[in-house]
């Protein structure tokens, strides 16, 4: 039986970041996964960098949205020096496009929040975008232009983080799955995985959408309820002469992203909870819609690969960050749509956490003691 600073469990994005940030300060780190790390949520992802909300509901993440934006540079830098591999990190704008009859207003609306937000923004009438990335289609009405929004390619960046967490003298293990907790006193001591007993000083739940499923027969159920939100995407290859996307590009019902070696990556769709990576028929038919109506040239383009993953969600669609109501246990997870863009903030909030025992961070909303309250538990039970 062997013994470390932290384990961490789950090795996506969140958990090998999370590894490689307290690495740097010389801690004995493990990293369990129930199957092949970084190939879940995370391998999946479109890698599309925005702390622009979705809805009403994304309104308390925009703060430390930003932040991870803000720190993507430095974080990309450190992930390449550290594994000698690229991830094809680039920062050249997104835009957000508006298709329907009342485009202008949408437009006019949606540029008041952003602003609101802090977020920087200029808008563009339809034919002004149309002038700076020319596939975009003539039914396009109105834009805006997010400058600092990039992308970054999730196969590349996961390797790249796999790779220099070990070189910083992380442990991985593939195919060790946890299937308990063990807790003494008001403390959590150890995990079981594959049988053995791993007893860690911090442990960090960073399962995504399988930690509940972890925490399904602990007293720790109530604190991390992720459940799977299924997701399709396409990878599609303009032909011929047909001008090809050359920036993220997204509107209310789906969004294209290039990708460094001419493909299209075109999403995606967001299904009920389930454990069910299935493609389907309907799901692509609703992406290539949205697709065709942001470039229309895509409809010859050649479908390349379709998939799907499955994203950790929330009852408030919140990311679950902090301490659980044990000590040494952390949680790390529930970053559905965002996992990419918020592993940095993740990782540099937990080596504080860990390490210095505090931080700067205002990440209160995401506490996961906000589901023991009373409020929260017949939503939670659903």
């Amino acid at each position: 039986m062997r013994t470390y600073d932290v384990a961490i469990i789950g090795g996506g994005i969140i958990g090998t970041s999370i590894a490689f940030e307290l690495a740097a300060e010389k801690l004995s780190v493990v990293v369990v996964d129930r199957k092949e790390p970084g190939r879940e949520a995370s391998w999946a992802a479109a890698g599309m960098l925005s702390p622009a909300p979705d809805s009403a509901r994304d309104l308390p993440l925009v703060p430390f949205a930003r932040e991870s934006l803000r720190r993507y540079p430095e974080f990309i830098e450190d992930i390449q020096d550290g594994s000698g591999k690229r991830t094809n990190y680039v920062r050249d704008g997104a835009f957000e496009v508006f298709v329907s009859a009342d485009a202008e207003r949408e437009c006019d609306e949606r540029l008041s929040e952003l602003r609101g937000l802090g977020i920087s923004v200029e808008p563009l009438t339809g034919g002004a975008a149309r002038q700076i990335d020319r596939a975009i289609g003539a039914s396009i009405r109105a834009a805006l232009w997010l400058r600092e929004e990039g992308s970054v390619e999730p196969h590349l960046l996961m390797d790249a983080v796999l790779t220099a967490a070990g070189n910083r003298g992380v442990e991985i293990r593939a195919g060790c799955e946890v299937t308990g907790l063990i807790r003494e006193g008001d403390r959590c001591t150890a995990l079981i995985a594959r049988g053995e007993k791993i007893v860690a000083q911090h442990i960090v739940m960073a399962a995504g959408c399988f930690s509940g499923e972890v925490a399904r027969d602990s007293w720790l159920k109530l604190l991390v309820p992720t459940r799977p939100v299924p997701g399709q995407m396409i990878a599609l290859r303009p032909q011929g002469e047909a001008p090809s996307v050359r920036r993220v590009t997204r509107s209310e019902q789906g969004y294209l992203l290039p990708r460094s070696d001419g493909r299209i990556v075109a999403g995606s769709t967001i299904e009920e909870a389930r454990f069910d990576k299935r493609v389907t028929a309907a799901g692509l038919n609703k992406i290539l819609e949205s697709a065709f109506a942001i470039s229309p040239e895509l409809s010859g383009a050649e479908v390349i690969e379709s998939w799907a993953g499955l994203r950790p969600g929330t009852p408030d669609d919140l990311p679950i960050l902090g301490p659980a109501d044990c000590q040494g246990l952390w949680i790390a997870t529930g970053h559905y749509r965002s996992g990419i863009l918020l592993a940095p903030a993740t990782a540099k909030l937990f080596r504080h956490w860990i390490v210095r025992a505090n931080s700067d961070a205002d990440v209160a909303a995401f506490s996961p003691l906000r589901f023991a309250r009373p409020e929260m538990r017949a939503q939670t039970a659903l």
